[in-house]
């Protein structure tokens, strides 16, 4: 199986489902935690090309909430969403999961079934 590269932060609840998810699958992944590693701007816009930047930008999540009205409204391009991900990652939808070249944007238990089951 490609190699399984889980990006997030430990404290999340869904990335702790998520890990313990593989785990109980007895599924190797390598986790990055982008609160201490960080994420790279090349990274995010690979990602974005992928699945788009609204996948990505968790606007339900309390950083999107605490921005104020102005600078919410400032995020209308690709670059503006790369910046402010960037300047604030627990911003990005929680799991990234990368495999095979795809990307995966949240814990989904069906699809998770579907892609990494053996």
């Amino acid at each position: 199986m490609a190699k399984i590269t889980v990006y997030g932060i430990p404290n999340c609840d869904t990335i702790k489902k998520t890990l313990d998810w593989f785990t109980k699958k007895k599924i190797e992944i390598d986790f990055w935690d982008y609160k201490t590693k960080g994420i790279a701007k090349e990274k995010l816009n690979g990602w974005c090309k992928q699945v788009g930047c609204k996948v990505l930008l968790n606007k339900k999540s309390t950083t999107w909430r605490s921005l104020s009205l102005p600078e919410q409204e400032k995020i209308t391009s690709q670059a503006a969403a790369v910046k402010l991900m960037i300047e604030n990652n627990s911003i990005i939808k929680r799991p990234v999961v990368e495999f095979g070249g795809n990307i995966f944007v949240g814990f989904d238990e069906a699809a998770f079934s579907k892609q990494f089951s053996k």
